[in-house]
């Protein structure tokens, strides 16, 4: 909701971009699929924190590019260089190797983690698409106004169905401290800034590139979750990290190479 108001503010009140209005049916579709993506790929990996570590959580994180090359080529026939593939095999190969040493592996939650990456790369897929394919092109603000009512509507039956006393225990937190208010709308204005510099990024440099650069994001995530939820991490695991980290380093040298060539 907030995304949505927000970027109204921008477009009709602000003058920031100009308004767009949605061309046709298909275009529609697209953004009702691409809301309906992202509050998959939200519930499935907030299930999965239930039954895996974030330090865990983070490293399959990492395997997002492998599967948004994938589907980038499936879905618009877009090839990177030879280097920038191989390059991702020690991503993958990394956080593989990190969950053979996991102590704390739970099957469910791995299955949940994988769908929500998998869920997050077409996103990015899809998004881009949006963002950047001709006449269909939207701004992010405009995109990020559409998409997001369709994610209240996913999310409101949602939250009910698996939350049942959702609305109770919201009123009953607000009650007991009464900055938890304003945690919610400082959090919803957060979550604006993010999905518009997600929008901006992916018209910007391309899907992959996006997900490779949020794995700076999921190192520094694992390093700051051991500290602070003191998670058990084997030897194993810190080397299938370690090993993720250097293949995002050899992914950004291969896109500049690419670049040069």
């Amino acid at each position: 909701m907030a995304c949505s108001l927000f970027s109204y503010i921008a477009i009709s009140w602000l003058k920031i971009v100009p308004l767009q209005t949605m061309r046709s049916r298909s275009q529609f579709l697209k953004i009702s699929g691409l809301g309906i993506i992202f509050c998959s790929s939200v519930v499935a990996g907030n299930i999965s924190l239930r039954y895996l570590p974030v330090s865990f959580n983070q490293a399959i994180g990492a395997t997002t590019p492998f599967f948004t090359a994938v589907l980038a080529y499936l879905m618009t026939l877009r090839r990177e260089g030879c280097l920038t593939y191989a390059s991702l095999v020690p991503v993958v190969a990394g956080c593989v190797i990190a969950s053979g040493g996991e102590p704390s592996f739970n099957l469910f939650g791995f299955l949940m983690c994988i769908g929500a990456t998998a869920a997050r790369a077409l996103k990015t897929v899809v998004q881009g698409i949006l963002l950047s394919s001709e006449g269909e092109r939207l701004h992010s603000m405009n995109l990020l106004m559409y998409m997001a009512p369709v994610a209240v509507a996913v999310l409101v039956p949602a939250a009910y169905f698996m939350e049942g006393d959702v609305v109770g225990t919201t009123i009953s937190l607000a009650r007991d401290d009464k900055r938890f208010i304003f945690y919610l709308i400082f959090n919803s204005s957060l979550a604006y800034l993010v999905n518009l510099t997600n929008f901006l990024v992916t018209k910007h440099t391309g899907a992959l590139t996006l997900q490779v650069l949020g794995n700076a994001k999921g190192a520094v995530a694992v390093v700051i979750s051991i500290l602070i939820f003191r998670n058990p991490v084997s030897v194993t695991g810190i080397f299938g990290y370690s090993i993720t980290v250097a293949g995002v380093v050899l992914y950004n040298e291969a896109r500049k190479r690419s670049r040069n060539d």
